[in-house]
């Protein structure tokens, strides 16, 4: 069969006001906008005007654009891919957790590698480890949110108001905050609050935020992209000057990022705030309220005991998620699975066993493909909400299921290892000096993730509910 001829231009002459540039590659005139009384765009200006010597050479911080080769030294400095200087709240790993790599196991094998007799042991190990906790989760009173809130954003909404954090006077720091849904129905809910604070901390850019529908005059949004692991509360100049109360809030915050956060603000704003010695908070409403504020004040309470009860950080309320992408190193609960006698290699494997309490057996064909139909904005509102039991699980969890187990029996067990790596983070927030809950915020038809997490300082009003 003889070769076919090249392809013909699909058009004779490029669009007005375009670059007149033919890309060979894609049949096409390049579709660059050109400055006034120019024919070619700046990537191809040097390539078609043959009286001009200059070389452009590829872009060492990026290589999808490229560059004049004289100008190099010039585009360096004020590239969009060069890196960003760092924000005085950026610390590396910070928040990191274990420093000593000895207790980082080698890589380990997959679940569906291991003997029957292996897995066996590994069940029986969680099973005794997680006696005492089965009611943790069953007790009727953490049904309560469940039967009065159908949304998640709701419940989650009436737990921060159960636990009196809804008020004037403090920063809601979102973790993992995406487009920013949970701050912006916290904002609602504080109608007139004043001297309210929001930082949303997302380490990628998110688009369709919904950051422009904030219209309260006492509320200030701010937004930080930054990992989780390097984040200084206390470096943040607006936390610094108001020395505002912190309330930690998430929504399906995923695995390790949990307790990221956790140690963010636990340990390392908290620690710093009471190394500063920061001026009493009886003495700063002195010099903000007005006198008939301060006056209200003293009819809930003197302003001696309004001072003690203060906190850096007033309350946490996180939605848990994806137990799968838990990591040992960054682990808050470290310490407990030590007490019960277990260790990095049984964490290993119950972080990955815990899909199963979401995940189910493996999807069919026909699933996949209708996911595969969804538009590129459907999917990402997936991912964000997570309903379908969180992000990617890993192959071997869940496709090489061990075939001695049903199907019941992996959801059980995976609930097991969900409320095991929960019950360390409850845990810790008690040696933090917090009174730590877990409870079902919302139905399981609403969102497999359906487990929050809850805590107030200790010289605080206690949650109904203790873990």
């Amino acid at each position: 069969m003889a070769a076919s001829a090249p392809a013909p231009h699909t058009t004779e002459f490029p669009a007005e006001g375009r670059c007149s540039y033919y890309v060979e590659k894609k049949k096409r005139f390049c579709r660059m906008v050109v400055a006034a009384g120019k024919r070619f765009c700046g990537e191809h200006a040097g390539v078609a005007e043959e009286e001009n010597a200059r070389k452009r050479i590829l872009c060492p911080l990026d290589p999808k654009h490229t560059v004049y080769e004289d100008q190099l030294a010039k585009h360096l400095k004020k590239c969009n891919s060069r890196e960003k200087p760092k924000p005085d709240f950026f610390i590396q790993d910070i928040n990191a957790g274990l420093k000593d790599e000895t207790e980082i196991p080698e890589q380990l094998v997959s679940i569906s590698s291991l003997s029957e007799e292996q897995l066996e042991n590994l069940i029986k190990k969680l099973r005794k480890a997680s006696e005492a906790l089965h009611d943790a989760l069953n007790d009727p009173k953490n049904g309560d949110s469940a039967t009065k809130h159908l949304k998640q954003q709701a419940s989650i909404l009436g737990n921060i108001e159960k636990l009196k954090l809804l008020g004037p006077r403090r920063c809601f720091v979102e973790f993992g905050a995406g487009k920013g849904k949970l701050s912006h129905w916290v904002d609602i809910a504080l109608k007139d609050a004043e001297k309210v604070h929001f930082i949303l901390v997302e380490k990628v850019t998110t688009r369709f935020k919904v950051d422009g529908k904030h219209r309260r005059k006492n509320s200030v949004f701010e937004r930080l992209q930054i990992d989780i692991q390097h984040l200084c509360l206390s470096k943040i100049p607006l936390l610094s000057k108001e020395k505002l109360p912190v309330v930690g809030i998430g929504k399906h915050l995923c695995g390790v990022a949990t307790d990221l956060a956790l140690r963010c603000l636990v340990e390392t704003y908290a620690a710093s705030c009471e190394e500063r010695n920061e001026e009493p908070l009886a003495k700063r409403i002195k010099n903000d309220k007005t006198e008939k504020e301060i006056n209200t004040l003293a009819k809930e309470g003197n302003e001696k005991n309004v001072a003690e009860k203060w906190s850096p950080v007033a309350g946490i309320v996180i939605a848990l998620c994806c137990h799968h992408r838990c990591d040992w190193r960054h682990y808050v609960g470290t310490e407990y699975f030590r007490a019960l006698g277990l260790g990095a290699v049984e964490f290993h494997y119950f972080q990955r066993m815990s899909s199963w309490a979401t995940c189910g057996m493996r999807r069919t064909s026909l699933e996949a493909s209708s996911l595969t139909t969804k538009s590129k904005d459907q999917q990402n509102a997936d991912s964000e909400e997570h309903d379908d039991g969180g992000c990617r699980i890993p192959d071997d969890s869940t496709e090489s299921a061990p075939g001695f187990l049903t199907v019941e029996e992996k959801k059980k067990i995976g609930h097991l290892c969900k409320l095991l790596i929960d019950q360390g983070r409850v845990k810790y927030l008690q040696q933090k000096g917090f009174s730590p809950a877990l409870q079902y915020y919302t139905d399981p038809l609403v969102s497999l993730e359906n487990v929050l997490l809850t805590a107030l300082p200790n010289h605080s009003s206690s949650p109904e509910t203790t873990a």
